[in-house]
């Protein structure tokens, strides 16, 4: 149980709203931009993961997970294995103290973590073996926190886990073909990253179903799945950049909220991938379409997109499978917005209101969840933590994302109930591990793991109390002094 990720979005809630911003640092957003702006109703909170925060990665009977990397001495993973009932006390524990504390649990099934028994059995997603596996796991969750969880989310972020573990073999289990990363023992880029994709979907339809019919009557509950995606610019106004753009959008975010909402892949990547692409018999394709209750919409940055990628035949990959350039640099030669710490990281706030009102035309007026929206720094470790937990772009992050979901609320009437901020405090970032922070508290990792409140924390506090004012929203930041800022965490303010 320890092994499976528990995501917690903590909540709370809202009131009303105005109108639209015109550039990425919008000088009009009202200095009491708060959320009584947004409708009443309006749910807002902070989302991480099991496995970036907990640790005890060996202990309390926990199970290896793919990420791990001591003895496997807990070789389990399926239920009919034996369950950790020291997991169902901590997750138990858990709840309720969100519960007690006012707040409301959004819980996510799997967050890439992965029970090593699992992979080793019979290679986890790439078989369908899984699909059984996944959904007694989930019936095990309902049966437990059902009583007290009213949202489950089935999968975080499927695209990042078919491209970064199947595709790039940089995140666990490292499956890729040989060409692309000498540190791929095995894999295949070409063809394992669809049928991993195709397993997860079938996983999510199956834990829908299964809810549905043994215990929605009785717990209330609702389910959806949580993508992410760049926005994608055309690079210019041609009809082929535009088509490219769309493309894009369709290999990564539209190959898994396709087939649950119409129970079929984008037509384009159809064409494309052909027999690469498994195929959905007329029982999936029905168990799939419609098979959610929301979306989990997880925005970061954007890109541009130019058509007539070159592909050779010899490399052939799911990450290049679309045939499109995707460039952080437009046709002026200028970045799409100013960078954060990652390397594919741009700050392009308008991105998450287009991705809004794409995903309310592409996929039927959905309920959205904004389930992730964050922004990273370098951790220095060279600073004290009164000098780390000043952070004003990532106020400046939130304020104009936030302020462009209400954009979208107001004026293409996008069904967006909650946005949850990312992270809840700074963590283990994956294959990059604890070099960049994404965290509303600094983790002092050097003493005994102490959490401070950032400025960021501070400024939405007060965003939900409707405290805002001049006088306590940190200073905008200057475009020119936003990378260095972000990069060292060193910002002195625009003079």
């Amino acid at each position: 149980m320890g092994s499976k990720a528990l995501v917690l979005a903590i909540l709370l809630i809202s009131l009303l709203g105005p109108a639209e911003p015109k550039r990425v640092l919008d000088e009009d957003i009202p200095d009491d931009f708060s959320r009584r702006y947004f409708p009443p109703g309006f749910t807002f909170g902070t989302s991480t993961s099991a496995y970036q925060i907990e640790g005890a990665a060996n202990k309390f009977g926990r199970g290896p997970s793919t990420w791990d990397e001591f003895t496997r001495d807990f070789p389990g993973g399926r239920i009919r294995d034996g369950v950790n009932e020291q997991g169902i006390e901590f997750y138990n524990n858990v709840i309720n103290e969100t519960i007690a504390n006012g707040l409301t649990p959004f819980v996510t099934l799997f967050h890439w973590d992965l029970p090593q028994g699992l992979q080793d059995k019979y290679g986890g997603f790439l078989n369908r073996s899984i699909v059984d596996d996944f959904q007694d796991y989930a019936e095990l969750c309902f049966k437990r926190f059902g009583d007290r969880v009213k949202y489950w989310i089935t999968l975080n972020e499927p695209w990042s886990y078919i491209s970064f573990a199947y595709d790039h073999g940089t995140h666990a289990p490292g499956r890729c073909s040989a060409w692309l990363n000498s540190a791929c023992r095995s894999g295949n880029s070409a063809t394992e990253p669809y049928i991993v994709a195709h397993h997860l979907l079938l996983s999510h339809a199956a834990t829908y179903h299964l809810y549905r019919k043994k215990y929605n009557r009785t717990q209330n509950g609702k389910i959806g799945l949580a993508q992410v995606t760049f926005w994608y610019e055309p690079y210019s106004d041609s009809i082929a950049d535009k088509e490219a753009a769309e493309t894009a959008l369709d290999f990564s975010y539209g190959l898994f909220f396709n087939p649950i909402t119409y129970g079929h892949y984008p037509r384009r990547v159809q064409d494309i991938v052909r027999d690469r692409l498994l195929k959905l018999t007329l029982k999936e394709s029905q168990l799939l379409k419609k098979s959610y209750d929301f979306l989990g919409v997880q925005y970061y940055t954007a890109n541009y997109a130019k058509a007539n990628a070159i592909v050779h035949t010899d490399r052939i990959r799911y990450r290049t499978d679309h045939q499109v350039i995707e460039t952080a640099k437009g046709e002026d030669g200028e970045h799409i917005g100013p960078p954060a710490h990652s390397p594919w990281f741009y700050i392009y706030p308008k991105g998450i209101r287009y991705l809004l009102n794409y995903t309310k035309e592409k996929y039927n007026d959905p309920i959205i969840y904004i389930t992730e929206n964050g922004v990273d720094e370098h951790n220095n470790e060279t600073q004290s933590p009164e000098e780390a937990v000043q952070d004003p772009w990532r106020t400046q992050f939130y304020q104009t994302h936030l302020w462009n979901v209400l954009g979208s609320i107001r004026d293409y009437n996008v069904n967006v109930k909650g946005y949850f901020a990312w992270s809840y405090l700074d963590n283990y970032e994956w294959d990059i591990g604890y070099t960049s922070r994404f965290g509303l508290f600094y983790v002092d990792y050097k003493n005994n793991l102490a959490r401070h409140p950032k400025q960021s924390a501070e400024w939405f506090q007060k965003f939900l109390k409707n405290e805002l004012s001049i006088d306590n929203i940190p200073a905008r930041q200057c475009h020119s002094e936003f990378t260095e800022a972000a990069q060292q965490n060193s910002f002195n303010g625009c003079q």
